[in-house]
């Protein structure tokens, strides 16, 4: 006989675009059909997302936020994580804060959202990037990339090849803003790699596919903790999600526009956990 168990919940800080495959609308049912309840707080709601489709129709959330948080304490809801996400502006890294504040007890995981490619986003500024190394110093996990992991070292991002021990290296200094860091697109020649720090270190490298996607962040940090919550190690984790990405790509016909993002539905029903029954 099966015995539900309920869900663990995560609150998502992060945007909606509604079209592109990316944030919210990866992360919401990804972290479901992995048997975990997401509670959505858009920072921002976008018709797409802002790469390469044009200027999206755009809806400011901080307003709405304040107020649902302060519904969801009301309730005496409990989240067992906070993920966050693209935080616009000041205001929204706020929202961020104030969760980490009523929910002490959540573990707290920052996506730190600040660039790629080696460079900042457009709308990241010296202040923005003070208040988001600051909240990734009240994370215990850091998701940046290769870019955002040079930016909140403070150093002038660059894109050149890596060594696996450069690779570790750059996660491992990490440490000193966050009790644990996973840096993701690290360039390794022929692979690409994620690096692992903090109680548990580790470089994973799956083959570098020379397409480029907006949303494989999402999905891999969403398939990352939707991992976590079912208890498995941070290592492990990472490589289930590395792998998820790489199997999105690879079933995403070659013919399609790269701006709608990768054809990862397909593939969810990999992610379900085994119903345990007896």
């Amino acid at each position: 006989m099966i015995h539900p168990v309920e869900p663990k919940k995560v609150l998502c800080i992060h945007d909606l675009s509604g079209m592109g495959r990316c944030s919210l609308a990866v992360i919401l049912p990804v972290l479901s059909v992995m048997g975990v309840q997401p509670v959505a707080l858009p920072t921002v709601v976008l018709s797409t997302h802002t790469g390469g489709l044009g200027t999206p129709a755009r809806l400011d959330g901080c307003a709405y936020g304040e107020q649902a948080l302060e519904h969801y304490h009301a309730l005496g809801v409990e989240f067992d994580c906070i993920y966050t996400g693209y935080l616009g502006g000041e205001d929204q890294v706020a929202l961020a804060e104030k969760a980490f504040t009523l929910w002490p007890a959540a573990k707290k995981i920052v996506d730190p959202v600040m660039g790629d490619n080696g460079k900042a986003y457009s709308t990241v500024t010296p202040a923005l990037i003070d208040r988001i190394r600051a909240l990734c110093g009240a994370a215990d996990l850091i998701l940046p990339n290769y870019t955002e992991a040079q930016i909140l070292l403070q150093r002038q991002p660059q894109t050149e090849l890596l060594t696996d021990e450069a690779a570790q290296a750059l996660a491992d200094e990490l440490t000193a803003l966050a009790p644990g860091a996973v840096v993701t697109g690290l360039p390794l020649g022929k692979y690409i790699g994620c690096a692992g720090s903090g109680k548990d270190r580790f470089l994973i490298k799956k083959l570098h596919i020379s397409r480029s996607f907006p949303g494989t962040g999402d999905l891999y940090g969403a398939v990352l903790i939707g991992s976590l919550l079912q208890g498995n190690a941070l290592s492990a984790a990472a490589d289930n999600a590395a792998e998820f990405v790489a199997l999105s790509i690879q079933s995403t016909p070659a013919a399609q526009d790269t701006r709608y993002g990768v054809w990862f539905e397909p593939l969810l029903p990999r992610l379900c956990p085994a119903s345990s029954a007896e």
